[in-house]
């Protein structure tokens, strides 16, 4: 796994996982990588200084602990909600406009929305949250 600092068009940066450069570049030319902060799909690697302090086996360990804490809660929060969320998929700008001015009932969902989308929505000050997503292949 390798940690990169991300910067989308807005100049908002932030960090992401991934297995190694060739999934952030394949991640990134299918539009899944989203800023956190405006969802833009327009991100690039940002300059980083090396991290070369590892040498002694106790931070390599306490980092590699930390990364798997997270991966773990990162599992466990999308098993959460794949079992208590209903899928939408695609529709999900749709049903979420549709569950913000009460035309259904308010329930929890989740699914994809397009960088449009997800501008509209926020600017509709309709609720949502863009989290990581663990696909098949990386869990």
């Amino acid at each position: 796994m390798i940690l990169f600092d991300l910067k989308c068009e807005n100049d908002h940066v932030f960090e992401a996982w991934f297995k190694d450069n060739a999934a952030f570049k394949d991640q990134s030319e299918k539009g899944i990588v989203l800023c956190p902060n405006c969802s833009s799909k327009k991100v690039k690697k940002a300059l980083m200084a090396p991290n070369v302090s590892l040498a002694n086996s106790e931070k390599k360990q306490a980092s590699t602990s930390e990364l798997a804490k997270a991966q773990k809660f990162i599992s466990e929060a999308q098993k959460a909600i794949e079992n208590n969320f209903d899928y939408v998929g695609k529709d999900f700008a749709s049903e979420a406009r549709k569950i913000h001015y009460g035309e259904s009932d308010k329930k929890n969902i989740y699914g994809e929305a397009s960088e449009t989308d997800a501008k509209s929505l926020k600017e509709e000050g309709v609720a949502f949250a863009t989290i990581p997503w663990k696909t098949k292949e990386d869990a």
